[in-house]
């Protein structure tokens, strides 16, 4: 495939290389082999269940050490909210009041979503803002008929000339309505939520990756918001901020995987996915970091239920980080017996859920040793798994690798060949859903970080179809960073209370009890 001496310097100017931009063409022409799923990780084989006395000891552990731990949460933000208005968008757009009565578009459409706004609307936390800009308009909102009333508003949220929140980053919306007429945001939320289990020594460290275009947005934000929350808490925020590198972003091809050009020529290249963020988590220092998506927030109540749980994996990695280390300086020393690998070789299998290669009972005691220390020396995340309701998403099973090595793996349905009957009936045996609740440990026993990059399963991708300018093509989305780009660490799951896990993928997300203020 040859490339112009234009094509090259685009290339270049992404900070990428021809010999990239080629392997990444490859991947379209050979495709990406499905993940093999051996099995759901189900209660007591791949998952742990958390009893009262663990609770207590896992929070003490954490308390007591906390303080002599660097902390830091890592939140991948959003860029625009666009897909949170997406049935909005589609009403104000294509509704017309003389073509057709509001319940009968509603009911052609099946936009059952706009029934259950139109329904709410009043418990929306820019409500007030909402019928003040229309009121700025000379409309009267309350005297409008009400198939009116729902367009009005919808188009006040959306309109570019007036709330614009489809181009808002979705972490600075009105998420949440407080008495005294406060209304947080998903921003606002982390921050006090970190205070509770993300600060040591009065400090909290927030990190969060965002578009290049919302930082001084956000900057503005915390500035107004810092005072009264650095108050309300007794702790002070460092808050940083990254973007995606435009070195991850991957090229587009043409169906026919040929580089797929705009009308000016240029080649297409895109956003590579959550993926492209392990650059992002592989730049910070720190000992423990708490992951956790920006729109999964809730209201005040619930925060010190939630912190209980953060607490908890956090005392969960401490355990077994610190167990971890002690054994890998005994596998350093040249005294190790019998005994000490006979230990190493349970702790790995029943409480790291690591499972032992047949051929490791053949190994010379070298090589056992050179095993069980590669084995161990990995970064290690803890990971929340909610009971499966129903949540679109990734899910924690056992999976099988070429040489039929098992490990426990977070696999989105993409993964997975849903035309093999087999895997398909593994995918419904799925009890666990993967909320984005992750705690890490990024440095090993030396103290020393870990490069996350050495640790991607990079057949882990994922190809999906898009279209540009009316056109199809293909996208390649880089491992997913809580998939494919943190599969050959260590993993542990963990059962969470599904209070831990209440996204806002739609705007009526809202109107859930963890996102209300009950009066």
């Amino acid at each position: 495939m040859k490339f112009t001496k234009k094509d090259i310097k685009q290339i270049e100017s992404k900070d990428l290389n021809l010999d990239v931009v080629k392997k990444q063409i490859q991947i379209f022409e050979t495709g990406i082999p499905y993940t093999n799923i051996s099995k759901a990780a189900t209660i007591n084989n791949g998952i742990t269940v958390l009893n009262d006395t663990l609770i207590e000891e896992y929070i003490s552990l954490f308390e007591k050490e906390k303080d002599n731990k660097s902390l830091l949460k890592f939140v991948p933000a959003s860029g625009a909210a666009t897909r949170m208005f997406k049935f909005l968008f589609q009403f104000v757009n294509q509704y017309n009041s003389n073509e057709q009565s509001l319940n009968s578009y509603i009911n052609r459409n099946n936009l059952r979503e706009l029934s259950l706004f139109m329904v709410g609307m009043e418990k929306f936390p820019f409500y007030n803002q909402v019928l003040k800009l229309l009121k700025s308009k000379n409309i009267d909102f309350k005297t409008l008929p009400n198939t009116e009333k729902v367009w009005q508003f919808a188009r006040a949220m959306l309109d570019q000339d007036q709330l614009n929140f489809g181009n808002q980053p979705k972490g600075l919306l009105p998420f949440h309505q407080y008495k005294k007429n406060h209304i947080s945001t998903a921003f606002e939320e982390h921050l006090y939520e970190a205070a509770l289990y993300a600060s040591s020594n009065g400090l909290a460290k927030l990190h969060f990756t965002i578009s290049e275009d919302h930082q001084n947005k956000f900057k503005k934000e915390f500035k107004k918001i810092q005072q009264d929350i650095e108050q309300n808490t007794g702790v002070k925020f460092d808050i940083s901020f990254s973007y995606q590198q435009k070195s991850t972003d991957t090229i587009a091809v043409t169906l026919n995987n040929k580089p797929f050009r705009d009308k000016d020529g240029s080649i297409l290249f895109r956003p590579s996915g959550h993926g492209a963020l392990l650059k992002n988590l592989n730049a910070l220092d720190a000992d423990i970091i708490f992951v956790k998506n920006i729109d999964n927030v809730v209201v005040y109540k619930y925060k010190e239920e939630v912190a209980t749980y953060k607490k908890i994996l956090a005392g969960i990695l401490l355990k077994l980080q610190s167990k971890a280390f002690e054994y890998l300086h005994d596998l350093d020393s040249e005294n190790i017996t019998e005994d000490n690998l006979a230990a190493i070789e349970h702790f790995i299998t029943e409480e790291l859920s690591i499972k032992i290669s047949d051929e490791y009972r053949k190994y010379t005691d070298y090589y056992k040793i050179e095993y069980l220390h590669e084995k161990l020396n990995r970064p290690i995340r803890i990971c929340g798994m909610v009971k499966n309701e129903g949540e679109p998403g990734g899910g924690p099973f056992w999976v099988k690798d070429h040489k039929s090595n098992q490990s426990l793996q977070i696999v989105e349905s993409a993964q997975i060949n849903l035309k093999d009957p087999k895997q398909e009936e593994i995918l419904k045996n799925a009890t666990h859903f993967n909320p984005v609740d992750l705690v890490c440990g990024v440095k090993n026993y030396k103290g020393e970080k870990f490069n996350l990059e050495n640790y991607v399963d990079h057949n882990a991708a994922f190809i999906t179809q898009k279209t540009k300018n009316g056109k199809d093509l293909k996208a390649l989305e880089l491992p997913g960073l809580w998939n494919g780009s943190m599969a050959h660490w260590n993993t542990i799951f963990v059962e969470v209370p599904i209070i831990t896990f209440n996204p806002v993928k739609t705007v009526n997300d809202l109107l859930k009890s963890p996102h209300q203020i009950k009066e």
